[in-house]
């Protein structure tokens, strides 16, 4: 078992592997920036480091920082969360290379399913469905526009190398394709340092689910599926398991070909294979591979009963999967509502502050995942997440209903949050009938007939990065 963890990582999503850490009797050091020397994910670890001055590119992306400072802890292994460097192959690789165990899958792996033209073939070659397009990445104009004319109109053009919704352009006829591919070209340029591209059919109106699967290089099984549709600028705001979307027979398929992805690749630990299901059609397609924990998954956690985090940690230190995929079984509904420093009434801008107030709903079947505390000061300089309110119930009306309730008792005074939006979508019919895609949430927003409620801003404010 691993003896000593260094976690490469902030917020929530530090604090949640600290306590799953404490509770496999893991010794756990939080790397931390100047900005973040006085968090709660420090003050519940067993010590801190401190990896350099607030901005991320000189703490949280500085792997040469995040190496010493695991060095001179004593760590024997390194956990990277989500963000940050965590799908860095090259990081991941020093990890091993420096003598110690990166809690993750192999840099190789890595490579292979972070790059997206990669990770499709990878795909084929596993017999797994993806959506119509390119055979691989291009970067040739003369070359693209070709292969566009044979796929066809409406197209995506995305970055090979891209993330985070960043290199993605969507081109209705021929006659937009040169310059939005220059523009696509040009951002993948400027966010990955590669300018490659892949295109592929543009699918309307579908639904963005995802199959969490664990693996221990030898076998792999999946705990189901997440619908994950609701987004803004291909952002995630609300999740939830299982998809509303899927009978019995597509989710056994959806989720069987999550796991012969895995298996082909001999997956390590814990990973999110990403689909566009077409609900007009009932066909699903393979995107991309998350090789990482994902910010959602607490509502897997919440219907699977299984600690996602602890059986990486597990797999990690070298151990076989303790479960049969007959033994995991999907109970109840889950919800996941991000509550982010964001005030939506002003275009979602970025609202840090220091917490002057906090109550958290409590009761049966309500999770919260947040590193706040009365008195915090939000940092101006990372990611505007603050919390995740997880509500759980028995079917997805009653779950519905409770995360509702939970909402009007949370209580955040000193900034505004994305809270109000999540209220209002709980009381829109199409969310309520499950009758969404991945442009439902945009189109709503422009239709709303009135802003989201939200707080004053302050006269002056700082923007994240």
């Amino acid at each position: 078992m691993i003896k000593r963890l260094l976690i490469a990582n902030r917020g929530e999503i530090a604090l949640r592997i600290v306590r799953a850490a404490r509770e496999l009797g893991i010794e756990s050091v939080v790397a931390h920036s100047e900005a973040d020397a006085d968090s709660l994910a420090v003050r519940q670890a067993d010590a801190g480091v401190c990896i350099g001055p607030a901005p991320a590119t000189k703490s949280y992306l500085n792997a040469a920082a995040i190496l010493q400072a695991a060095r001179e802890c004593g760590a024997d292994a390194v956990h990277p969360g989500y963000g940050f460097l965590s799908e860095n192959a090259a990081f991941a690789r020093a990890v091993v290379e420096a003598g110690m165990v990166f809690v993750g899958p192999d840099a190789a792996i890595i490579e292979r399913m972070g790059d997206k033209a990669m990770a499709r073939q990878t795909a084929v070659d596993a017999g797994v469905p993806v959506v119509p397009g390119s055979p691989g990445a291009v970067s040739e104009p003369a070359r693209a526009a070709a292969m566009a004319a044979e796929i066809g109109f409406p197209l995506l053009i995305k970055a090979a190398a891209g993330g985070g919704g960043r290199g993605i352009r969507v081109v209705e006829s021929a006659g937009e394709f040169e310059r939005q591919l220059q523009a696509a070209q040009a951002e993948a340029r400027a966010a990955f340092g590669d300018d490659r591209v892949y295109l592929e059919r543009f699918i309307e109106r579908a639904r963005h689910i995802e199959v969490q699967v664990l693996g221990d290089g030898e076998r792999v099984v999946h705990l189901f599926e997440r619908e994950c549709s609701l987004q803004r600028r291909r952002q995630k705001l609300f999740e939830e398991c299982p998809s509303p979307a899927l009978d019995e027979a597509a989710r056994e398929a959806l989720c069987r070909s999550a796991v012969r992805l895995a298996e082909h690749v001999g997956y390590v630990g814990a990973g999110t294979l990403e689909y566009l299901f077409d609900s007009h059609s009932g066909e699903f397609f393979f995107i991309e591979m998350n090789t990482r924990i994902q910010v959602e998954h607490p509502i897997t956690e919440a219907v699977t009963g299984i600690d996602l985090v602890r059986e990486m940690l597990r797999v990690a230190s070298g151990e076989r999967l303790r479960f049969a995929q007959s033994q995991i079984q999907c109970r109840g509904w889950a919800v996941e509502m991000r509550i982010n420093a964001e005030d939506p009434a002003r275009d979602f801008f970025p609202s840090p502050g220091t917490v002057a107030r906090l109550i958290w709903p409590t009761g049966p079947g309500i999770r919260i995942d947040s590193a706040l505390f009365e008195g915090y000061r939000m940092p101006p300089f990372y990611d505007s997440l603050v919390a995740k309110l997880v509500v759980w119930d028995d079917n997805r009306a009653a779950a519905l209903a409770r995360a509702a309730r939970a909402l009007n008792e949370f209580v955040l005074d000193g900034f505004t949050t994305t809270a109000a939006l999540h209220q209002r979508l709980l009381d829109t019919p199409a969310l309520r009938a499950g009758e969404i895609d991945i442009g439902f949430l945009e189109r709503w927003l422009a239709d709303a007939p009135q802003p989201v409620a939200s707080s004053p801003a302050p006269a002056a404010q700082e923007t994240a990065p």
